[in-house]
């Protein structure tokens, strides 16, 4: 059971939500069955995103990465309060969010924060997740397990420890490039790329382009873009664009000499990251004489680290009086 402690609140536990990535080259095609659960994609695209795991020995650092914010926000909580146990939920691999439920309620938790690890809010990348969050209950009360009622924290795209994180990572880059090219470097960000239609529906844009804003502000920097990668549908359909790829070739050739990519639509280093900048983008880079620099994502950056405690914090603080609610999330998938 879940101890009390002096730290009065309505909550029991914190969850982290997270994509999840293969351990292991057996890992690799089970996974991206996951991934593509209710997608019509053909054997030969299956296979070609499984090289790109492959180059990497199977292994994302994005589960090793989560699980160290995991630990990073603990111990705040730990020392500061307030101390509520961490928990790590994925959608696509171990821990799977189901698994990590059940394991919540059997350790005695029935309300949670959830923290879903995405800065930038669409439906692929906040309300999915929430879905995912939805059906792992139902599946926990279909079990008589019991349930974990869970209660999201607000927006923190324009949070000054993420923005901090970012200018820090932006900053260390651009030393690296020779001298004469860092005063004209220009500050490329990156975000996956999402439909036109579902980008309409959402603050995705906005919200990249406010975190943008703030973090070539911080960083001291006039000369910035934003641009998108990882697109994966269907070539007919529009998706944001401009692609990382296409842009730096137009811009090479207009002569730009010298970029530092900050993959500000992630926070974890995983292999869409790893392939598609340091990999692809990079390779592109050479062919057309751009000196690239890549800054980490903000992993387990101590300002992210706080930025997850204060925000617990926040939401620890707005249901103070009481109990929160049940609100759009908790209902049934099909109708949220």
């Amino acid at each position: 059971m879940v101890l009390a402690s002096s730290h009065s609140t309505a909550f029991d536990a914190v969850l982290l939500i997270s994509f999840g990535g293969p351990q292991g080259p057996d890992d690799i095609r089970p996974f991206l069955a996951n991934v593509l659960r209710g997608r019509r994609v053909s054997s030969g695209r299956v296979e070609e995103v499984a090289h790109h795991y492959e180059l990497f020995g199977g292994v994302s650092p994005l589960t090793e990465l989560t699980l160290r914010q995991a630990d990073g926000l603990r111990a705040r909580l730990e020392r500061d309060g307030p101390p509520l146990p961490v928990y790590v939920g994925m959608r696509n691999w171990h821990p799977y969010l189901v698994d990590t439920l059940r394991e919540m309620r059997q350790a005695g938790v029935r309300r949670a924060i959830g923290f879903i690890l995405a800065a930038h809010r669409s439906y692929s990348s906040c309300e999915q997740y929430k879905r995912n969050v939805v059906i792992a209950r139902r599946a926990l009360r279909d079990a008589a397990v019991g349930d974990v009622e869970v209660t999201y924290v607000g927006d923190w795209h324009d949070h000054q420890g993420f923005v901090g994180a970012c200018v820090s990572r932006v900053r260390a880059a651009r030393e690296t490039l020779p001298e004469p090219l860092r005063g004209r470097a220009r500050l490329v960000f990156t975000a996956h790329s999402i439909p036109v239609s579902m980008a309409e529906g959402s603050r995705y844009r906005e919200q990249l382009l406010e975190s943008a804003r703030r973090i070539a502000s911080g960083a001291g920097l006039v000369d910035w873009t934003l641009v998108f990668q990882s697109r994966s549908g269907r070539p007919q359909d529009p998706w944001l664009e401009p692609d990382i790829c296409d842009y730096l070739r137009a811009e090479g050739e207009r002569g730009l000499d010298a970029v530092v990519i900050c993959p500000v639509g992630f926070v974890s280093d995983h292999i869409e990251v790893l392939y598609d900048l340091d990999h692809e983008a990079a390779a592109v880079c050479r062919e057309v004489g751009i000196e690239m620099r890549r800054a980490p994502a903000v992993n387990d950056d101590p300002q992210f680290l706080d930025l997850m405690a204060d925000m617990v914090r926040r939401t620890v603080d707005r249901y103070r009086g009481g109990r929160p609610l049940p609100v759009c999330a908790e209902r049934e998938p099909d109708s949220a």
